[in-house]
């Protein structure tokens, strides 16, 4: 499918950022120190410069660092699973890319608003997501975004797999995300979204599983290394983006832990998500909105993959 090259138009106003997050930790030793409990501060990687800004150039170096039964839904079986060349770096490594939400969840509310079993807790079946002012869909974003990291990844040898490729009418549910990255055994597991909260709240933030016990859920084998991950992909997205570490989420670290996420809640191979903006501010939605933008973020989460990938 070709990539979404619109670009909707949204000129407007930046608040500061903290710098302090984007101090330099580099990646060709090591990975950077362990954070804080619950979205404390925690150094990034893959940053080698002091704090970036939207407009800086990304780095062209390469990092080397340190349940319940899925609930029916259209379509039981993931889309698109898709090996890598038949040799490359990250070739015997599988990949699930989870685009949040679907554009035809608007349609589907009764279905999307079903409760399904969280392990915890009980949440409903998907939502419909976000969009910016001008009417850019969150659903349309995370979809083109996972189709360019998708090719990313397949040229370094990648076996890449879609929980979905806009070929079912609503959905999946979040236990089925879920499912779809432990039946693949993946090595990897990223959901790709970006955030609807106030104008000035800006930036990224990556999304972390929290230890979580109880019913189907046990993130305990997960933890540690989908905060590996995480904080590679948040370092990388910096570097490749520069975009900044949220200034509403995550005490400016670009990390977030929570323990209410079905997606998180229900893996059992290391998963996170991102959210790689936010839509309803006008500076970040005029980056969300732009295909250049949209490639750098790709290549950000690749990269952050790549480097967990590579260990």
């Amino acid at each position: 499918m070709p990539y979404d090259e619109s670009v909707p138009p949204t000129p407007r106003r930046r608040p500061l950022l903290a710098a302090a997050v984007l101090a330099a930790v580099c990646l060709s030793t090591a990975a950077c120190g362990a954070g804080g409990a619950d979205g404390g501060a925690q150094a990034l990687p893959g940053n080698s410069g002091s704090a970036a800004s939207p407009s800086a150039p990304p780095s062209t170096s390469t990092p080397v660092p340190a349940k319940t039964s899925a609930s029916p839904t259209p379509s039981a079986k993931p889309s698109k699973s898709a090996p890598g060349r038949a040799s490359g770096p990250l070739s015997g490594k599988t990949v699930v890319i989870d685009p949040g939400h679907n554009p035809n969840n608007r349609l589907h509310t009764r279905e999307i608003n079903r409760q399904v079993d969280i392990g915890t807790t009980h949440k409903e079946c998907d939502t419909t997501g976000t969009s910016t002012n001008s009417g850019y869909a969150e659903a349309r974003f995370t979809l083109d975004v996972s189709h360019r990291l998708r090719t990313l990844l397949q040229a370094q040898g990648a076996k890449v797999v879609l929980t979905y490729d806009n070929d079912r009418p609503y959905g999946p549910c979040v236990d089925e995300r879920a499912r779809i990255g432990n039946d693949a055994k993946a090595d990897a597991v990223v959901s790709v979204h970006a955030d609807g909260s106030a104008v000035g709240n800006r930036g990224f933030h990556v999304i972390l599983p929290a230890l979580v016990r109880g019913g189907a859920a046990d993130t305990s084998e997960i933890v540690e290394p989908s905060r590996d991950l995480g904080t590679r992909i948040a370092g990388l997205f910096v570097r490749d983006t520069g975009s900044a570490p949220s200034n509403y989420v995550g005490g400016n670290s670009g990390l977030d832990i929570r323990k209410d996420l079905g997606g998180l809640n229900l893996s059992t191979v290391p998963k996170v998500f991102i959210e790689c903006g936010n839509m309803r501010d006008p500076k970040d939605a005029a980056l969300l909105t732009s295909a250049s933008w949209r490639q750098k973020a790709a290549q950000g989460i690749a990269d952050g993959i790549s480097s967990y990938l590579k260990g």
